[in-house]
């Protein structure tokens, strides 16, 4: 849907960029550590940080979410008094921008410049193809699911569409074939777009990583050679994801799909091909042959029965290095390549290409099974993306494989169609191998029959089936053979797999969990690999971080535990790759460190960087403190990082060195890092591991909290290219403005589920800014006109209270960072506050309370939209900048009055239902209602007042609040029925009784035991006197009035449905006389108006009902009441055009209307005489 228009969108972003130009000249967000060691105040200091973007794009709205919260933490404790650093740089280690500068450079090769794609999407060159098909000679041609990084790249089939994509012209395009200009490109555009979104960044301490900025990289290689140097880092063959096409270990940052995807080991059983083989294997004859089945579960291969194979799957056999050949699927061969199966690694040897009907019904003879032979069996579910192809049965614990059994038992048919035999199925039967509680020796068997499963087809059964079985076979199950009977099967899987190996029986594979691409579009594979890796499964360094684990605030119990099961499976991690981007291992130089090992300590560098390169992102700059990349030795930075480390050898002055150390001594360690939930399992754990490991002997320095979020949807949709819904940040500023976005990125979400960025909420948020701003000027433009004099009406008391609670109520949340709570309390139901005064207000808004809110919400505000805060600062005439002010402070709230506040709205809304329900006349015919006449709209109404409870409900919540207690506190109402049925008091009331329970335990869940109280806590007819006028504004009534229900008169209706907290109120119409009111001011813009007059009307009540029909007249105190001194002749005399009151007289305040609806006569009483009014009078308003 089209925007109708963007003046007010205009208006906010002028506004950000004259506040943006006033931070700038004025510094506001570069800070150091104060000179004087004195201000060295541990808890005066605030250091934040959140994962530095990778630099091949443009930043979109969901960076901008997660950087949101640290930056709204970054206002909030500036705001508590507190010396905040926020830094920011960007990541550019990895193979991402040099695997798409290669792919630029290749696209240009081939298509030339510029470049013109084949429009089948289809290269036809034959060295293209074959470069993708070298690396190993068959390939899977399986495609995984499109992932976070696939959906960056939308529709684009080349890298020069993305880039195009981007807006950027071709002849800019081709300088991207060279890596090195993506590091210059993209992170000063970052600068850009994050500045005009006001993130309060000290740009001073920002870089960009990698080798390029010598800096950043001498502390890259420190760090390493000190994890070396603690044996944190070692050399070995690792099975890792490894991508073929890249030629080196493809890590979480690497992966366009499987990110936290690990190996998966499973035991590749050995199942022997027995001769004579069929026609179709003739080329096999005299070699060893085996199918080879990976299962997850060797010790149940004691049940074999047949052996699973797909018939129109297409299987290799492949020869080993050891002469073996094994029959298994192109993509499980390709796994092994990598893994030393092979003569060579990453070629796989081919000898014969087989379909699974070429196999079919051949003898087998496997290990373990009591069968001395068993058969190739077709079964159809078996999936090519999973394991080998061939799979193992063991229908005594799988009900796929016992389903699978039966069928082709019971079905002659389907054993005809793969040219079965009798002999290879029918004499099989499952073999009792474990023995399942509840389930007994044939487990599986038993569940099929359970859920009466009558085929393989009978898909949600049989996963029914496997859930019931498969955990309580392996954690409860009991082995009936073989030399571990008896033994739990949970403890004897590993000793069987074992066994089987060393009988040459089975050997270990593996492969990924799930499908991983590299970035490259290349599948990965798991490979065994000669690696630096980081050996995170030392249990010495778990125990530490764990420990630094148990200090942390980590915002969401749900997060921590992430954090627990990630430091529990982690083990070795590469921490080296041969290709992309980045510093060298500094031992051994042909590696480089890989993207998610140079980014877990280097928010120590941001305490320094500014005195090393300020203003370079490269380092390229002058040191400020004259020290070169070169003089930054490992002793060197041991020096500036390690407390008690002794001054090194150098040249560098100890001064200059000094204040190194400073910096990091007193913004180290880091108070918050806020990211993403998929950087738990590894970047934020390895964070944790690497201080540890760095600091062991100053847990002080270890971080104190970390926050993660949930992703950013997109209108309730994952973001993505591919479909258009999409959203670039300097998209979204130039939309929404950047208050606008910001505003929209903390209604989003908070916690760690997905959060949802709604345009039309980011459109809602506009308009919201706009109105507060626009009505601020207007309270600035009339503050001479607002009410003045002391704050002592109720209406007053109870906004100073509502602005102090939802103050309070507000800095709690953005302590907990809960932003969307904060905005709620502290914008919309701020606002709504102002509100609800602005109503209540009969006699005006008070100028005191007025600017005080427009201040109080600038403030409370500020952390989430500071421009327009900032703005409206000015406006008020406050001096120094909104982000350098404090949080206002409270005082004690009254809890009292902002009960009774709430008693009032109540009550008026049930009054407004009750006239609502008081005007529906109802006709003959069932739920038919007419519409009122004018005669039956009320004019008065009676407010009754209850001050106890009848006493059937002071027994039912006595009764209540004496089981609350000697309950623990639960309401159960088994308890209260028998209670209250043993109450003579209540036989006559129980089908009352329960229903009143009930909303009586309603009450209690949603404000306390107070609920069950017998009396109010204020004096309710004291808030409805004080508020009399604003009732009868808001019910449109001439009068009310206030009775206790206690009165005589009133009916036992009345006294059943009062009760304290709850007024009840009656309506009537009172005989009424129209009088005429005319104003004869010239040029006075105020006419006439027929005034209903009721008896015992006052002159201040017809001014009050003047000023509802002249809504310019604000005041009814400016207008005075004249009778005519002869009522009769009066009005038909012409008047003086400046004589307006000649023949008037002045109805003193005094006095009093009495009206005869009979014969429609008006007479005014005052001063003890009874003069006759007529029905006409004027009205003249004094001032204004």
């Amino acid at each position: 849907m089209e925007r109708k228009g963007t003046y007010k969108v205009n208006v906010l972003c002028e506004i950000e960029r004259e506040v943006q130009l006033k931070w700038d000249r004025e510094k506001v967000f570069e800070v150091d550590c104060p000179e004087d060691k004195r201000q060295y105040d541990e808890k005066n200091k605030y250091f934040v940080t959140t994962p530095f973007p990778y630099m091949n794009g443009r930043l979109h709205i969901g960076h901008a979410f997660t950087m949101a919260k640290t930056e709204f933490a970054v206002g909030y404790q500036r705001m508590k008094g507190k010396r905040v650093l926020f830094p920011f740089a960007f990541h550019c280690t990895g193979m991402p921008i040099k695997a798409c500068a290669d792919k630029l450079k290749r696209e240009m090769e081939l298509f030339g410049f510029p470049p013109v794609f084949p429009d089948d999407n289809e290269t036809t060159d034959k060295n293209a193809a074959a470069e993708v098909a070298d690396d190993v000679i068959i390939k899977n041609k399986a495609k995984g699911k499109r992932s976070k990084a696939a959906a960056k790249t939308g529709t684009a089939t080349y890298q020069w569409q993305i880039m195009q994509s981007l807006g950027l012209a071709d002849d800019d395009i081709k300088n991207f074939a060279d890596a090195q200009h993506w590091l210059k490109f993209f992170p000063p555009v970052a600068i850009q777009d994050l500045s005009h979104l006001g993130m309060k960044i000290d740009w001073r301490r920002s870089f960009i990583t990698t080798d390029v900025n010598s800096y950043f990289d001498s502390f890259v290689r420190w760090q390493f050679i000190r994890l070396k140097e603690r044996n944190k880092i070692k050399f070995g063959k690792r099975y890792t994801i490894y991508s073929p096409k890249d030629g080196q270990p493809c890590m979480d940052h690497d992966r366009s799909t499987g990110e936290g995807v690990g190996p998966q080991e499973y035991t590749l059983v050995k199942i022997k091909v027995l001769e004579p083989f069929p026609s179709s294997m003739k080329m096999l004859i005299g070699k060893k042959v085996f199918l080879v089945a990976a299962t997850l579960r060797p010790e149940t291969m004691y049940g074999q029965t047949n052996c699973w194979i797909s018939p129109d799957m297409k299987y290799v056999a492949v020869e080993l290095a050891n002469g073996e050949v094994f029959v298994c699927t192109p993509r499980a061969a390709r796994n092994m390549s990598y893994q030393g199966f092979f003569k060579e690694n990453g070629r796989v040897d081919v000898v014969a290409e087989l379909t699974g009907q070429d196999f079919m019904g051949i003898p087998l003879s496997a290990p373990l099974t009591s069968y001395k032979i068993i058969y190739t069996l077709p079964m159809l579910t078996i999936k090519e993306g999973k394991g080998t192809g061939v799979v193992t049965s063991v229908p005594s614990d799988a009900p796929d494989d016992y389903a699978a059994l039966c069928d082709l038992k019971k079905k002659p048919a389907l054993r005809e169609k793969y040219g079965l035999s009798e002999k290879m199925v029918l004499p099989f039967e499952p073999v009792p191998i474990v023995d399942v509680p509840d389930f007994g020796n044939l487990s599986a068997v038993t569940v099929c029959q359970q859920l009466k499963i009558q085929s393989q087809n009978d898909k949600e059964k049989l996963l029914e089936a496997k859930e019931k079985v498969y955990l309580k076979g392996f954690y409860d199950g009991v082995m009936l053979v073989g030399e571990y009977k008896g033994q739990k099967v949970q403890d004897v899987k590993k000793h069987v797999q074992k066994k089987m190996i060393d009988d040459n029986a089975a050997v270990i594979y593996m492969e990924p969990e799930k499908q991983v691409l590299s970035r490259s579009a290349d599948e990965c594979v798991v490979a065994l690999c000669d690696q630096w890796y980081l050996d995170y499964g030392q249990e010495s360094w778990k125990d530490m971080t764990r420990k630094s684990l148990q200090s942390m605030e980590m915002y969401s119990e749900e997060v921590r535990k992430n954090f627990q099961a990630t430091i529990q499976w982690l083990h070795e991690y590469a921490c080296s790759r041969i290709y992309g981007l980045g510093s060298r291992v500094p031992w051994d130089e042909q590696w480089l460190i890989e993207s998610l090992s140079d980014s877990t300590i280097y928010m120590a560098y941001y305490t320094v960087c500014h005195l090393l390169h300020c203003g370079t992102l490269d380092g390229s700059g002058k040191s400020p403190i004259n020290i070169t990349a070169k003089q930054l030795t490992p002793e060197v930075w041991d020096y500036i990082f390690f407390k008690e480390c002794k001054f090194p050898k150098t040249d560098i002055p100890r001064s200059s060195l000094n204040k190194l150390k400073r910096e990091f001594e007193y913004w180290y360690p880091m108070d918050l890092r806020t990211s993403g939930k998929d950087l738990v399992p590894n970047h934020l754990t390895y964070c944790l591991f690497n201080h540890c490991a760095i600091w062991p002997n100053e847990p002080q320095k270890w971080p104190r909290s970390m926050r993660a979020n949930g992703h950013l949807l997109l209108n309730s949709e994952k973001m993505s290219k591919s479909t258009g819904n999409f959203m670039a940040l300097y998209e979204a500023l130039d939309k929404f403005s950047a208050d606008g976005t910001r505003l929209t990125l903390a209604d989003s979400g908070d916690t760690v589920e997905d959060a949802n960025f709604m345009v039309s909420s980011a459109d809602a948020g506009i308009l919201r800014l706009y109105t507060f701003l626009e009505w601020t000027r207007e309270m600035i433009a009339i503050k001479a006109s607002l009410r003045n004099g002391p704050l002592n009406t109720f209406t007053d008391r109870v906004f100073v209270n509502e602005m102090y609670k939802k103050i309070e109520e507000t800095d709690v949340h953005y302590d907990r960072m809960m932003y969307k709570e904060a905005l709620r309390t502290g914008f919309f139901e701020y606002q709504a506050a102002r509100d609800r005064y602005r109503e209540l207000s009969v006699d005006g808004m008070h100028h005191d309370l007025v600017f005080l809110f427009i201040e109080t919400q600038a403030l409370i505000l500020s952390p989430i939209c500071p421009h327009v805060c900032e703005h409206i600062w000015t406006l008020l005439g406050k001096e120094g900048s909104i982000v350098t002010a404090s949080w206002p402070p409270v005082a004690e709230i009254d809890a009292v009055l902002l009960k009774a506040a709430e008693y009032l709205v109540d009550a008026t809304h049930e009054f407004r239902l009750r006239m609502k329900s008081h005007l529906q006349v109802k006709s003959g015919k069932k739920g038919v209602v007419n519409q009122p006449s004018v005669e039956s709209k009320p004019t008065h109404g009676t407010i009754w007042i209850a001050k106890t409870y009848p006493p059937w409900q002071t027994i039912v919540l006595t009764t209540m609040m004496d089981i609350y207690q000697s309950n623990s506190g639960v309401l159960d109402n088994k308890l209260i029925s028998t209670a209250l049925s043993k109450k003579n008091e209540l036989k006559k009331f129980m089908k009352k009784v329960m229903p009143f329970v009930q909303v009586a335990k309603e009450k209690v869940e949603k404000i306390g035991l107070q609920a069950l109280n017998l009396t109010s806590d204020f004096d309710e007819m004291n808030v409805l006197i004080e508020n009399i006028v604003y009732l009868c504004n808001t019910l449109e009534l001439e009068g009310l009035d206030l009775k206790f229900s206690t009165d005589c008169v009133a009916e036992e209706r009345i006294k059943e449905e009062c009760c304290p907290g709850r007024p009840y109120i009656t309506y009537r119409c009172q005989p009424t006389v129209s009088v005429l009111l005319i104003n004869p001011q010239p040029y006075s813009g105020h006419f006439q108006h027929s005034i209903p007059l009721f008896d015992g009307n006052t002159p201040s009540e017809i001014a009050t009902r003047i000023c509802k029909l002249d809504k310019r007249i604000t005041d009814p105190s400016h207008v005075a009441v004249y009778r005519y001194e002869d009522a009769k002749l009066g009005p038909r005399i012409i008047p003086v055009f400046d004589e307006p009151l000649k023949g008037k007289v002045l109805v003193s305040s005094e006095s009093v209307f009495s009206v005869s609806v009979e014969d429609g006569t008006v007479w005014v009483s005052e001063n003890g005489s009874r003069e006759e009014v007529g029905l006409q009078m004027i009205y003249m308003v004094t001032s204004e």
